[in-house]
């Protein structure tokens, strides 16, 4: 396969409501899409979103670091899938964001090209281990009362996995929306996630309430480095932890594990490089008797979602759910988005070849960010 041609989008999409997370409160997605031509004309999608307090990229900088590799790669040559790490690193050292967005894209057309589902060509001669992905639905407003409404609703429609986010109002009050919200929903996976936002006597007495009224995890209670502290909590409660900013490549998983600071991993695309870098994460967790987690960047349009999706139907075990975003836009850019049934992903809804979505050429121009241009490269 040769790259003949390659088209960058910056892009501002607005959200259904803000989202409020430690550390910012989110109105928009900040996200780059990637398209990639090959000498057939066949074009695929990548995508990867800004994540300043994650991956410390602003979209100014992703388009930046993503346009040095795009200007570099038409006339290039991939013929198979291991080639596409080589390629790319040899060109750019780390960026795994924009290496992401570039990856994705020739793994869609890879795929394409041999007329198959791309979770199919992650996963290879193993057969399909599960039909279902269970989806994690965030409760991030802070209202106890409403959250509590808002899972009733939801949970009503089939959903069984959870996200309360703390870290971003008082203390007393997380501690309680944990214990009440985890009483209500008691038998499904039910998670706090702090995104690094918490003392070490706030955790403590999250992760007790949980442990009481039954929280299934807390993800990232501690700012990244403090694995000793993690390490400490989980002794100390029993409460299992879920590493999601510690995490940027093998080594943090196999670092968490050893000092039992993680009994689980938030695995991403933009932390990891791209699809075949978070199958074998996952896969590395999975030998080491971690439970996973998929997540996409909040938000990210139905292209990410579709690639984590395809990641997670490879890999055959999400235990911890999958927060896939694009829920959460006004709008997304696929006309057909890739939408939940009854809380859930079917892996009957990416039987298409390749990743099996592309945007609409308008909503790409409705949603341009205004200060920075599309670009081409070919």
């Amino acid at each position: 396969m040769q790259i003949d041609r390659i088209r960058l989008h910056p892009l501002e999409v607005p959200m259904s409501r803000p989202i409020k997370m430690a550390g910012e409160t989110l109105t928009h997605a900040h996200t780059l899409l990637a398209g990639i031509t090959d000498e057939t004309g066949r074009t695929g999608w990548g995508e990867a979103s800004a994540a300043p307090l994650m991956t410390g990229e602003t979209l100014a900088s992703l388009a930046a670091s993503t346009e040095y590799l795009a200007s570099r790669l038409p006339g290039c040559r991939v013929d198979d899938a291991d080639a596409i790490a080589p390629l790319l690193d040899g060109l750019l050292y780390a960026n795994p964001s924009a290496k992401s967005c570039l990856e994705t894209a020739l793994m869609d057309l890879l795929a394409q090209r041999t007329g198959i589902p791309l979770h199919q060509w992650l996963r290879g001669a193993a057969p399909l281990a599960m039909p279902r992905l269970e989806l994690l639905h965030m409760l991030a407003s802070g209202d106890l009362e409403g959250e509590l409404e808002e899972a009733r609703v939801l949970r009503a429609q089939g959903w069984r996995q959870w996200k309360i986010k703390v870290g971003t109002g008082p203390a007393d009050l997380d501690v309680t929306r944990v214990a009440r919200l985890s009483e209500a929903l008691r038998g499904d996976v039910v998670s706090a996630d702090a995104n690094q936002a918490l003392s070490d006597d706030t955790a403590l007495a999250i992760a007790r309430a949980g442990v009481t009224h039954g929280l299934g995890f807390l993800e990232q209670p501690f700012r990244v480095g403090r694995i000793e502290a993690m390490a400490r909590l989980h002794r100390d409660t029993g409460l299992p932890l879920c590493a999601d900013e510690s995490i940027q490549d093998l080594d943090d998983i196999r670092r968490h594990h050893a000092a039992a600071a993680a009994q689980g991993a938030s695995l991403k695309l933009i932390k990891l490089g791209g699809t075949q870098a978070l199958v074998e994460a996952g896969r590395l967790c999975l030998a080491q008797g971690m439970r996973v987690n998929l997540a996409c960047k909040v938000a990210e349009t139905t292209i990410s979602a579709a690639a984590t999706a395809h990641a997670g139907f490879a890999l055959g075990a999400v235990d911890w759910g999958f927060s896939m975003s694009n829920r959460y836009l006004a709008q997304d850019l696929c006309a057909a988005p890739l939408s939940p049934l009854d809380g859930g992903v079917l892996a009957s809804q990416l039987s298409a070849p390749g990743v099996g979505f592309a945007p609409e050429a308008g909503r790409l121009r409705a949603f341009a960010s205004p200060g920075l241009p599309a670009r081409d490269f070919h």
